[in-house]
């Protein structure tokens, strides 16, 4: 079977361009997993590499199969310049390691939460899964394989995150929408949640 992330690559860069920066980082036990910045305009975009490796796999599954799963990289665009945004490598890498180290299935609508900071003086801890297709396609593999989704990151604060966890994902996009968050703004507090 073909390896899947020259495929994925490939699809990055005709949708975003070459990348002007590219890091990697590997945890115990894991595939390796890369992210490549790229500068569009007056944003920065930051992509997953590796974590589509392998599928995804349902945690309660006896057996974890090598072949069927969702697959999917992530991709989180900020304004650059009003913070240290590049030091997001290390945690987007370790939201792209999470379904190989945990076991968990990333898909629209989950929040996935770091612990700590996105980068330095951030509100941000963890992020809302969006649902793909609009920045960078669906790509799709050979048989059996699922294609590969490229899922947006929107960063939350913990308050957003706990009003989110009562409320849904839905419900805090509209927040968003409806006060006209600039949600690649790194230095945007709270959206109001009265």
């Amino acid at each position: 079977m073909a390896d899947v992330l020259p495929l994925v690559e490939a699809r990055l860069r005709t949708a975003l361009g070459e990348p002007d920066a590219r890091a990697a980082v590997t945890f115990l036990g894991t595939e390796r997993v890369e992210v490549l910045r790229f500068h569009e305009g007056d944003v920065v975009r930051y992509a997953t590499l590796g974590m589509s490796a392998q599928p995804m796999s349902d945690p309660t599954a006896v057996l974890a199969d090598p072949v069927r799963g969702p697959r999917a990289e992530l991709l989180l665009s900020v304004r650059p310049g009003g913070a240290d945004t590049d030091k997001v490598l290390r945690p987007l890498a370790v939201l792209a390691a999470s379904p190989q180290v945990e076991g968990v299935v990333v898909a629209p609508g989950a929040s996935l939460d770091v612990g700590e900071p996105l980068w330095p003086g951030a509100s941000f801890t963890s992020v809302l899964v969006a649902e793909p297709g609009g920045l960078v396609e669906d790509l799709d593999l050979d048989e059996p394989l699922d294609p590969v989704r490229f899922l947006p990151l929107l960063p939350m604060t913990p308050n957003e995150a706990a009003w989110k966890r009562v409320h849904g994902a839905q419900a805090l996009q509209e927040r968003w929408l409806t006060n006209g968050t600039d949600l690649r703004d790194p230095s945007r507090t709270s959206v109001p949640l009265d």
